[in-house]
């Protein structure tokens, strides 16, 4: 099975945030903010990625809805990385701007997803009648 463009852009993203977190850690010693964002922003790819095991539909909305919630505490964490000045307004744009459009993409994953349940939770119900 090819890998989506959704979950290659969250593992790459995954690998930008290993990547900050590293350097940061090691140029600032912060390692409480990083653990945090390492944690949400490996997650996102994480959760795309089971659910492409989801047993149905509603599981797999379920599971890329966790990945949102994922993107949202990502950009949290880097917000406070940079008004803590330990990253870059330069790099906290740039990364959320990257979480931004994961973020997009998931949300347009999650409402196809939801319309396509809707549909078949329609046919399920006229086909009992």
């Amino acid at each position: 099975m090819a890998e989506s463009i959704l979950l290659k852009n969250a593992k790459a993203f995954a690998v930008e945030i290993v990547k900050l977190c590293k350097s940061v850690s090691a140029e600032k010693n912060e390692y409480v903010l990083t653990k945090q964002l390492l944690r949400s922003g490996t997650s996102i790819g994480a959760n795309i990625h089971e659910s492409k095991y989801a047993q149905g539909t509603a599981d797999f909305i379920s599971k890329m809805q966790i990945a949102l919630k994922e993107c949202y505490e990502t950009e949290y964490w880097l917000e406070l990385l940079e008004s803590t000045d330990y990253i870059s307004p330069e790099t906290c744009m740039k990364t959320k701007h990257v979480c931004g459009e994961i973020r997009r993409m998931l949300i347009s994953s999650i409402n196809t997803s939801k319309e396509k349940l809707g549909e078949a939770e329609k046919t399920a119900r006229r086909s009992r009648i």
